[in-house]
């Protein structure tokens, strides 16, 4: 039988009400008191049942953090940053990846309301605007990292994704390059999270007067594998192109593969440029130029954001928009 409340309240000579203040930190209880109480904890093993306690609390001090893609590193290091913070705030979290599947991400947002978790932080996708403003409405605190959403009850983190297409078209441009292509992600978005480095991008070649071919754009599963089979079948039906832009690194690394496959060397006969700088760009030969986002400093911004709308119902939260940089290496 699992020890009981009423278990350590009956060792320590204490109420059941003593035990609870102390296990949840709450009410003025003598500091001899409270040693001797978690003592007996310690003694009983005794573990609190966080969901009765959230019935009591309104709280369970859990938080769901939903990703796309666990096996990209950019994410990991985002969650790093959510976990710093939430660790230091006693926060716990449920982790869910999606892979980026509208339905797996409907299902974990359901699961995640259901089980009460304090509030939510997601990279979500776009079929399921409707049912974030659902939960949002129903004073779930919320927080889209990396995503536009006109909801007054969304908290929104997100990274300056256009400036960072506009450094890097400046600077293959600055090099002298005439066709750029782009490896675009399969969750392209016209109009929000990835559609913002697309239009940069665009807005980019109109600004030098370059080629803005609609062909030299290739949707792909965002991924090393996806980034090798588009970075192929652009430059062997585009031969004039001599760089190439990717929405993320792994789409980058990718190209790199089908630069080496098809005998170009870079950045002599083909630039390449990514976006998140993960480590691993800086690892390969020749090194990857990538535009970068602090994306520890993302994860610690969204979970201050929840946190201040977990403490602050009442108060609308405010949109951070966070800068990026262009880190050139070698291969430009």
């Amino acid at each position: 039988m699992p020890v009981t409340m009423r278990d350590v309240a009956e060792r320590a000579g204490v109420s059941i009400k003593t035990v609870s203040r102390v296990v949840n930190e709450q009410g003025e209880i003598s500091e001899a008191t409270r040693q001797n109480v978690l003592a007996v904890i310690k003694e009983l093993r005794y573990r609190p049942n966080l969901l009765a306690r959230g019935l009591v609390t309104q709280r369970t001090n859990t938080i769901g953090l939903v990703i796309g893609d666990i096996t990209n590193p950019f994410f990991s290091e985002v969650a790093r940053g959510v976990q710093d913070v939430a660790r230091a705030e006693g926060y716990n979290i449920f982790l869910a990846n999606t892979d980026s599947l509208p339905d797996d991400e409907r299902k974990v947002l359901r699961s995640l309301a259901d089980h009460a978790v304090d509030g939510i932080i997601i990279f979500p996708n776009s079929d399921n605007e409707e049912l974030i403003g659902e939960l949002a409405s129903r004073e779930q605190p919320i927080v889209l990292v990396n995503y536009l959403l006109n909801h007054e009850h969304v908290g929104l983190v997100t990274t300056d994704l256009y400036a960072g297409s506009r450094l890097a078209v400046d600077h293959l441009a600055a090099k002298g390059h005439q066709h750029i292509g782009m490896l675009a992600g399969s969750n392209l978005v016209v109009g929000n999270n990835q559609g913002r480095r697309l239009r940069g991008f665009r807005d980019g070649l109109a600004a030098y007067g370059l080629p803005d071919n609609p062909d030299y754009v290739r949707i792909s599963p965002g991924n090393m594998e996806g980034g090798h089979a588009a970075a192929l079948a652009l430059l062997a039906q585009h031969p004039q192109i001599t760089a190439i832009y990717a929405y993320n690194d792994l789409l980058a690394m990718g190209a790199l593969q089908a630069c080496r496959q098809m005998g170009k060397r870079v950045p002599d006969e083909c630039a390449l440029i990514g976006f998140d700088d993960i480590l691993m760009v800086s690892l390969v030969n020749p090194s990857l130029t990538s535009v970068r986002i602090d994306k520890s400093n993302l994860g610690q911004q969204a979970m201050h954001q929840l946190l201040s709308m977990i403490r602050n119902p009442d108060q609308p939260p405010a949109p951070i928009v966070l800068g990026v940089d262009l880190v050139i290496r070698e291969s430009t």
